[in-house]
Protein backbone atom coordinates (compact mmCIF):
# COMPACT_ATOMS: atom_id res chain seq x y z
CA UNK A 1 0.00 0.00 0.00
CA UNK A 2 1.58 3.67 -0.80
CA UNK A 3 0.83 4.84 2.90
CA UNK A 4 2.71 1.94 3.70
CA UNK A 5 5.97 2.61 1.94
CA UNK A 6 5.01 -0.04 -1.04
CA UNK A 7 2.65 0.81 -4.05
CA UNK A 8 0.00 -1.65 -5.50
CA UNK A 9 1.99 -4.35 -7.63
CA UNK A 10 0.55 -3.77 -10.73
CA UNK A 11 2.21 -0.11 -10.62
CA UNK A 12 5.40 -0.81 -9.14
CA UNK A 13 7.86 -1.74 -11.69
CA UNK A 14 7.12 2.41 -13.18
CA UNK A 15 7.77 3.11 -9.42
CA UNK A 16 10.39 1.21 -8.46
CA UNK A 17 12.82 4.33 -8.23
CA UNK A 18 9.99 5.99 -5.74
CA UNK A 19 10.74 3.10 -3.27
CA UNK A 20 11.71 3.85 0.25
CA UNK A 21 13.57 0.99 1.63
CA UNK A 22 14.73 -1.98 0.97
CA UNK A 23 12.03 -3.68 2.71
CA UNK A 24 9.41 -2.27 0.61
CA UNK A 25 11.75 -3.22 -2.62
CA UNK A 26 12.00 -6.80 -1.40
CA UNK A 27 8.17 -7.66 -0.40
CA UNK A 28 7.20 -5.78 -3.81
CA UNK A 29 9.77 -7.54 -5.87
CA UNK A 30 8.68 -10.94 -4.33
CA UNK A 31 5.06 -10.27 -5.34
CA UNK A 32 5.33 -9.46 -8.51
CA UNK A 33 8.17 -12.04 -8.84
CA UNK A 34 5.93 -14.80 -7.94
CA UNK A 35 2.90 -13.68 -9.75
CA UNK A 36 4.75 -13.68 -12.76
CA UNK A 37 6.47 -17.10 -12.57
CA UNK A 38 3.12 -18.49 -12.08
CA UNK A 39 2.16 -17.26 -14.82
CA UNK A 40 5.36 -17.95 -16.67
CA UNK A 41 5.71 -14.13 -17.60
CA UNK A 42 9.45 -13.85 -17.62
CA UNK A 43 9.99 -10.36 -18.86
CA UNK A 44 7.80 -9.42 -16.42
CA UNK A 45 9.76 -11.56 -14.11
CA UNK A 46 12.96 -10.13 -15.17
CA UNK A 47 11.47 -6.43 -13.90
CA UNK A 48 10.43 -7.52 -10.84
CA UNK A 49 14.07 -8.75 -9.88
CA UNK A 50 15.43 -5.45 -11.23
CA UNK A 51 15.45 -3.20 -8.11
CA UNK A 52 16.90 -6.01 -6.02
CA UNK A 53 19.79 -6.81 -8.38
CA UNK A 54 20.86 -3.18 -8.83
CA UNK A 55 21.27 -3.95 -12.80
CA UNK A 56 18.91 -6.42 -15.23
CA UNK A 57 19.30 -9.78 -14.61
CA UNK A 58 19.76 -12.15 -16.74
CA UNK A 59 16.99 -13.66 -18.77
CA UNK A 60 18.17 -17.42 -17.76
CA UNK A 61 18.53 -16.22 -14.70
CA UNK A 62 15.15 -15.17 -14.28
CA UNK A 63 13.78 -18.62 -15.68
CA UNK A 64 15.44 -20.61 -13.63
CA UNK A 65 14.08 -19.08 -10.36
CA UNK A 66 10.83 -18.44 -11.77
CA UNK A 67 10.82 -22.23 -12.61
CA UNK A 68 12.05 -23.16 -9.03
CA UNK A 69 8.96 -21.54 -8.01
CA UNK A 70 6.81 -23.32 -10.46
CA UNK A 71 8.49 -26.32 -8.90
CA UNK A 72 7.07 -25.21 -5.47
CA UNK A 73 3.83 -24.51 -6.58
CA UNK A 74 3.78 -28.01 -8.22
CA UNK A 75 4.33 -29.81 -4.84
CA UNK A 76 2.54 -33.04 -4.09
CA UNK A 77 0.15 -34.34 -6.48
CA UNK A 78 1.27 -32.24 -9.11
CA UNK A 79 -0.16 -32.48 -12.81
CA UNK A 80 0.68 -31.92 -15.99
CA UNK A 81 -1.52 -31.26 -18.90
CA UNK A 82 0.00 -33.79 -21.71
CA UNK A 83 -1.87 -35.04 -24.81
CA UNK A 84 -1.98 -38.81 -25.27
CA UNK A 85 -1.19 -40.18 -28.91
CA UNK A 86 -2.80 -42.98 -30.39
CA UNK A 87 -0.74 -46.20 -31.55
CA UNK A 88 -1.25 -48.18 -34.45
CA UNK A 89 -2.27 -51.07 -32.46
CA UNK A 90 -4.83 -49.13 -30.74
CA UNK A 91 -2.99 -48.58 -27.41
CA UNK A 92 -1.85 -44.93 -26.49
CA UNK A 93 1.27 -43.31 -24.97
CA UNK A 94 1.30 -39.67 -23.65
CA UNK A 95 3.26 -37.53 -25.93
CA UNK A 96 6.13 -36.36 -23.39
CA UNK A 97 7.47 -38.69 -21.31
CA UNK A 98 10.63 -38.99 -18.39
CA UNK A 99 14.14 -40.17 -19.93
CA UNK A 100 15.80 -41.91 -17.07
CA UNK A 101 19.17 -42.31 -19.10
CA UNK A 102 22.16 -41.18 -16.79
CA UNK A 103 19.52 -41.02 -14.17
CA UNK A 104 21.41 -42.04 -11.09
CA UNK A 105 23.66 -44.14 -12.91
CA UNK A 106 26.26 -43.67 -15.93
CA UNK A 107 27.01 -47.07 -17.90
CA UNK A 108 30.06 -48.26 -18.29
CA UNK A 109 30.31 -48.14 -21.96
CA UNK A 110 28.24 -44.71 -22.69
CA UNK A 111 30.30 -41.86 -24.11
CA UNK A 112 30.94 -39.04 -21.29
CA UNK A 113 30.94 -36.58 -23.93
CA UNK A 114 27.43 -37.00 -23.93
CA UNK A 115 26.28 -36.54 -20.70
CA UNK A 116 25.34 -33.05 -21.69
CA UNK A 117 25.62 -29.66 -20.02
CA UNK A 118 23.55 -30.47 -16.89
CA UNK A 119 25.84 -33.01 -15.51
CA UNK A 120 29.24 -30.84 -15.10
CA UNK A 121 29.51 -30.06 -11.58
CA UNK A 122 27.12 -30.47 -8.62
CA UNK A 123 26.22 -33.86 -6.81
CA UNK A 124 25.25 -37.05 -8.64
CA UNK A 125 21.16 -37.46 -7.57
CA UNK A 126 20.01 -40.89 -7.20
CA UNK A 127 17.53 -42.43 -9.67
CA UNK A 128 14.96 -42.99 -7.06
CA UNK A 129 14.91 -38.96 -6.30
CA UNK A 130 14.67 -37.80 -9.57
CA UNK A 131 11.91 -40.43 -10.66
CA UNK A 132 10.21 -39.46 -7.55
CA UNK A 133 10.31 -35.77 -8.54
CA UNK A 134 9.38 -36.64 -11.83
CA UNK A 135 6.35 -38.94 -11.11
CA UNK A 136 5.69 -36.23 -8.29
CA UNK A 137 5.00 -33.05 -10.78
CA UNK A 138 2.84 -34.99 -12.78
CA UNK A 139 5.39 -37.37 -15.47
CA UNK A 140 3.05 -40.41 -15.83
CA UNK A 141 5.24 -42.06 -18.50
CA UNK A 142 8.79 -43.24 -18.11
CA UNK A 143 11.17 -44.02 -20.65
CA UNK A 144 13.68 -46.90 -19.11
CA UNK A 145 16.27 -49.84 -20.77
CA UNK A 146 18.15 -52.78 -19.73
CA UNK A 147 21.22 -50.04 -20.24
CA UNK A 148 20.67 -47.40 -18.62
CA UNK A 149 21.31 -49.51 -15.36
CA UNK A 150 18.49 -48.21 -12.70
CA UNK A 151 15.55 -49.77 -13.33
CA UNK A 152 15.40 -51.05 -9.65
CA UNK A 153 15.62 -47.39 -8.65
CA UNK A 154 12.92 -46.47 -10.25
CA UNK A 155 10.73 -49.56 -9.79
CA UNK A 156 11.28 -48.66 -5.80
CA UNK A 157 10.45 -44.60 -6.85
CA UNK A 158 6.91 -46.49 -8.61
CA UNK A 159 6.44 -47.94 -5.14
CA UNK A 160 6.79 -44.97 -3.11
CA UNK A 161 4.47 -42.84 -4.89
CA UNK A 162 1.54 -44.70 -4.57
CA UNK A 163 0.48 -43.81 -8.08
CA UNK A 164 -1.87 -47.14 -9.61
CA UNK A 165 -0.08 -48.53 -12.30
CA UNK A 166 -2.64 -47.98 -14.34
CA UNK A 167 -2.03 -44.69 -14.38
CA UNK A 168 1.34 -44.97 -15.67
CA UNK A 169 3.04 -46.02 -19.05
CA UNK A 170 6.17 -47.69 -18.71
CA UNK A 171 8.92 -48.67 -21.20
CA UNK A 172 12.05 -50.79 -21.69
CA UNK A 173 14.34 -51.92 -23.92
CA UNK A 174 16.83 -55.00 -24.22
CA UNK A 175 20.43 -54.45 -24.88
CA UNK A 176 22.58 -55.51 -27.55
CA UNK A 177 24.09 -58.40 -25.81
CA UNK A 178 21.24 -59.85 -24.67
CA UNK A 179 19.79 -59.64 -28.22
CA UNK A 180 23.02 -61.07 -29.66
CA UNK A 181 22.81 -64.12 -26.62
CA UNK A 182 19.89 -65.20 -28.17
CA UNK A 183 15.49 -65.17 -27.61
CA UNK A 184 16.15 -67.54 -24.18
CA UNK A 185 18.26 -64.51 -23.10
CA UNK A 186 15.99 -61.81 -23.98
CA UNK A 187 13.24 -63.13 -22.54
CA UNK A 188 14.99 -63.44 -18.98
CA UNK A 189 15.93 -59.98 -19.54
CA UNK A 190 12.10 -58.81 -19.89
CA UNK A 191 10.91 -60.91 -16.43
CA UNK A 192 13.91 -59.34 -15.23
CA UNK A 193 13.14 -55.50 -15.89
CA UNK A 194 9.78 -56.55 -14.98
CA UNK A 195 10.74 -57.55 -11.76
CA UNK A 196 12.97 -54.58 -10.96
CA UNK A 197 9.95 -51.78 -12.33
CA UNK A 198 7.58 -53.97 -9.63
CA UNK A 199 4.97 -55.01 -12.54
CA UNK A 200 3.74 -57.47 -13.72
CA UNK A 201 3.35 -56.18 -17.58
CA UNK A 202 5.10 -53.39 -19.70
CA UNK A 203 2.97 -51.04 -21.94
CA UNK A 204 6.41 -50.81 -24.75
CA UNK A 205 9.39 -53.17 -25.15
CA UNK A 206 11.96 -51.99 -27.73
CA UNK A 207 14.99 -53.39 -29.58
CA UNK A 208 17.23 -51.05 -28.43
CA UNK A 209 19.46 -51.36 -31.50
CA UNK A 210 19.57 -53.65 -34.64
CA UNK A 211 22.06 -56.01 -33.83
CA UNK A 212 22.85 -57.88 -37.24
CA UNK A 213 21.70 -61.39 -38.06
CA UNK A 214 20.34 -61.41 -34.52
CA UNK A 215 17.49 -58.54 -33.84
CA UNK A 216 15.29 -60.16 -35.62
CA UNK A 217 14.64 -63.24 -34.18
CA UNK A 218 15.12 -61.12 -30.41
CA UNK A 219 11.77 -59.26 -32.44
CA UNK A 220 9.93 -63.28 -32.76
CA UNK A 221 10.81 -63.75 -29.04
CA UNK A 222 8.99 -60.20 -28.16
CA UNK A 223 6.08 -61.04 -30.03
CA UNK A 224 5.24 -64.07 -27.76
CA UNK A 225 5.73 -62.21 -24.62
CA UNK A 226 3.15 -59.80 -25.95
CA UNK A 227 0.58 -62.82 -26.46
CA UNK A 228 1.48 -64.26 -22.91
CA UNK A 229 0.77 -60.34 -21.44
CA UNK A 230 3.77 -59.58 -20.00
CA UNK A 231 3.92 -56.93 -23.04
CA UNK A 232 0.93 -54.70 -24.75
CA UNK A 233 2.90 -52.55 -27.41
CA UNK A 234 6.08 -53.74 -29.05
CA UNK A 235 8.40 -51.10 -30.70
CA UNK A 236 12.11 -50.44 -32.14
CA UNK A 237 14.77 -48.21 -31.36
CA UNK A 238 17.72 -46.62 -33.32
CA UNK A 239 15.98 -48.82 -36.85
CA UNK A 240 17.02 -47.60 -40.22
CA UNK A 241 14.39 -48.13 -43.40
CA UNK A 242 16.45 -50.79 -43.84
CA UNK A 243 16.53 -52.85 -40.24
CA UNK A 244 12.67 -52.21 -40.68
CA UNK A 245 12.20 -54.08 -44.14
CA UNK A 246 14.58 -57.22 -42.42
CA UNK A 247 12.49 -56.98 -39.59
CA UNK A 248 9.05 -57.40 -41.53
CA UNK A 249 10.00 -60.35 -43.67
CA UNK A 250 9.90 -62.71 -41.05
CA UNK A 251 7.35 -60.23 -37.77
CA UNK A 252 3.77 -60.92 -37.81
CA UNK A 253 3.26 -58.16 -35.80
CA UNK A 254 4.17 -54.33 -36.95
CA UNK A 255 6.07 -52.19 -34.57
CA UNK A 256 3.97 -49.05 -33.47
CA UNK A 257 7.53 -46.71 -32.58
CA UNK A 258 10.86 -46.55 -33.64
CA UNK A 259 12.74 -44.13 -30.66
CA UNK A 260 15.14 -42.49 -32.35
CA UNK A 261 17.16 -38.77 -31.90
CA UNK A 262 15.25 -36.50 -33.57
CA UNK A 263 15.66 -32.49 -32.87
CA UNK A 264 16.32 -29.83 -35.43
CA UNK A 265 20.21 -30.56 -35.55
CA UNK A 266 18.89 -34.40 -36.48
CA UNK A 267 15.95 -34.54 -38.24
CA UNK A 268 16.32 -37.14 -40.78
CA UNK A 269 13.58 -36.53 -42.92
CA UNK A 270 13.77 -39.62 -44.97
CA UNK A 271 13.49 -41.77 -42.63
CA UNK A 272 11.00 -40.39 -40.88
CA UNK A 273 8.60 -39.87 -43.94
CA UNK A 274 9.07 -43.59 -44.39
CA UNK A 275 8.44 -44.97 -40.92
CA UNK A 276 5.05 -42.31 -40.39
CA UNK A 277 3.75 -44.11 -43.63
CA UNK A 278 3.95 -47.32 -42.20
CA UNK A 279 2.32 -46.35 -39.50
CA UNK A 280 5.25 -46.31 -36.87
CA UNK A 281 4.87 -43.24 -34.55
CA UNK A 282 8.61 -41.55 -34.00
CA UNK A 283 9.73 -41.40 -30.54
CA UNK A 284 12.45 -38.75 -30.05
CA UNK A 285 15.60 -39.33 -27.84
CA UNK A 286 17.99 -36.34 -27.63
CA UNK A 287 14.95 -33.92 -27.94
CA UNK A 288 17.16 -31.04 -26.27
CA UNK A 289 20.51 -32.30 -27.32
CA UNK A 290 21.33 -32.89 -23.79
CA UNK A 291 20.94 -28.95 -23.43
CA UNK A 292 24.05 -28.57 -25.77
CA UNK A 293 21.70 -26.25 -28.05
CA UNK A 294 20.56 -24.18 -25.32
CA UNK A 295 23.46 -21.71 -26.96
CA UNK A 296 22.24 -21.74 -30.42
CA UNK A 297 21.65 -17.83 -31.67
CA UNK A 298 18.37 -19.47 -33.66
CA UNK A 299 17.11 -20.94 -30.72
CA UNK A 300 17.77 -18.51 -28.36
CA UNK A 301 15.83 -16.13 -30.58
CA UNK A 302 13.11 -17.77 -30.90
CA UNK A 303 13.10 -18.43 -27.37
CA UNK A 304 12.94 -14.37 -26.61
CA UNK A 305 10.21 -13.93 -29.25
CA UNK A 306 7.70 -16.40 -27.34
CA UNK A 307 9.13 -15.59 -23.90
CA UNK A 308 10.31 -19.72 -23.52
CA UNK A 309 12.96 -21.42 -23.21
CA UNK A 310 15.53 -22.87 -25.31
CA UNK A 311 14.58 -26.20 -23.89
CA UNK A 312 10.13 -25.26 -24.79
CA UNK A 313 11.18 -24.06 -27.84
CA UNK A 314 12.91 -27.25 -28.58
CA UNK A 315 10.37 -29.05 -27.10
CA UNK A 316 7.63 -27.50 -28.79
CA UNK A 317 9.57 -27.85 -32.14
CA UNK A 318 9.32 -31.40 -31.57
CA UNK A 319 5.68 -32.03 -30.30
CA UNK A 320 4.33 -29.86 -33.22
CA UNK A 321 6.01 -32.28 -35.63
CA UNK A 322 3.61 -34.96 -33.95
CA UNK A 323 6.78 -37.10 -32.36
CA UNK A 324 6.69 -38.80 -28.96
CA UNK A 325 9.39 -36.78 -26.86
CA UNK A 326 11.54 -38.04 -23.86
CA UNK A 327 13.48 -35.18 -22.32
CA UNK A 328 15.89 -35.96 -19.70
CA UNK A 329 16.61 -34.01 -16.51
CA UNK A 330 18.01 -34.81 -12.82
CA UNK A 331 16.45 -31.39 -11.88
CA UNK A 332 12.79 -30.70 -10.51
CA UNK A 333 12.51 -27.32 -11.79
CA UNK A 334 13.43 -28.62 -15.40
CA UNK A 335 11.29 -31.03 -15.49
CA UNK A 336 8.46 -29.14 -14.94
CA UNK A 337 9.47 -26.71 -17.64
CA UNK A 338 10.28 -29.70 -20.33
CA UNK A 339 6.92 -30.54 -20.16
CA UNK A 340 5.46 -26.91 -20.70
CA UNK A 341 5.25 -26.82 -24.47
CA UNK A 342 1.12 -26.68 -25.36
CA UNK A 343 0.67 -23.53 -23.88
CA UNK A 344 2.15 -21.33 -27.20
CA UNK A 345 3.07 -22.55 -30.94
CA UNK A 346 5.43 -21.76 -33.23
CA UNK A 347 4.50 -20.22 -37.08
CA UNK A 348 5.73 -21.65 -40.29
CA UNK A 349 8.63 -19.50 -40.37
CA UNK A 350 9.57 -20.58 -36.95
CA UNK A 351 9.49 -24.26 -38.00
CA UNK A 352 11.22 -23.77 -41.17
CA UNK A 353 14.38 -21.92 -39.24
CA UNK A 354 14.32 -25.10 -37.38
CA UNK A 355 13.93 -27.29 -39.87
CA UNK A 356 16.82 -26.40 -41.85
CA UNK A 357 19.54 -26.71 -38.87
CA UNK A 358 20.86 -30.05 -39.31
CA UNK A 359 23.99 -29.95 -41.68
CA UNK A 360 25.85 -32.58 -43.35
CA UNK A 361 28.13 -33.12 -41.06
CA UNK A 362 25.40 -34.40 -38.59
CA UNK A 363 24.05 -37.07 -41.42
CA UNK A 364 27.54 -38.44 -41.27
CA UNK A 365 28.20 -38.24 -37.89
CA UNK A 366 24.97 -39.87 -37.35
CA UNK A 367 25.76 -43.12 -39.78
CA UNK A 368 29.19 -43.27 -37.85
CA UNK A 369 27.53 -43.84 -34.69
CA UNK A 370 24.92 -46.38 -36.12
CA UNK A 371 27.67 -48.52 -37.39
CA UNK A 372 29.35 -48.31 -33.72
CA UNK A 373 26.68 -49.22 -31.60
CA UNK A 374 24.68 -51.73 -33.69
CA UNK A 375 27.60 -54.09 -32.28
CA UNK A 376 28.47 -52.28 -29.14
CA UNK A 377 28.86 -54.63 -26.15
CA UNK A 378 28.42 -57.94 -28.23
CA UNK A 379 31.77 -59.98 -29.22
CA UNK A 380 31.70 -58.22 -32.50
CA UNK A 381 31.56 -54.37 -31.30
CA UNK A 382 34.69 -52.62 -33.12
CA UNK A 383 34.17 -54.87 -35.99
CA UNK A 384 32.30 -54.08 -39.09
CA UNK A 385 30.47 -57.84 -39.31
CA UNK A 386 27.29 -57.89 -40.89
CA UNK A 387 26.72 -54.02 -40.11
CA UNK A 388 24.69 -52.35 -43.10
CA UNK A 389 26.53 -49.76 -44.44
CA UNK A 390 24.17 -48.62 -46.94
CA UNK A 391 21.58 -47.34 -45.00
CA UNK A 392 18.88 -44.48 -45.35
CA UNK A 393 21.07 -41.94 -43.19
CA UNK A 394 18.64 -38.61 -43.79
Amino acid sequence: RKNRGMPAVRAWPRQSKRLPGSRGVALAALALALRAALAVQWPCFQRALRPLTGSRPKSSDCRRLGLELLAMKAGSGGSLAIPLIPLSDGNSIPQVGYGTYKVGFIPASASSAAAGAESAGGTQRTAVECVADALEVGYRSLDCAQFYGNEADVGKAIQSSGIPRADLYLESKVWTDKIYEGPEAVRAQVEKSLKDLGTDYLDLYCIHWPVPGKHVEAYLELEKLQREGRIRSLGVSNYAVEDFTELMQKATLKPVVNQIEINPFLYRRKTIAFFESEGVKMQSYRTLRDGKAFDNPEVQRLATKHSRTPAQVLGRWCAQKGFICIPKTTKKARMIENAQIYDFELDAEDMAKLDAMTTPENIVNFRALYEKCVNRDTPKAGSMDGVKTDITAD
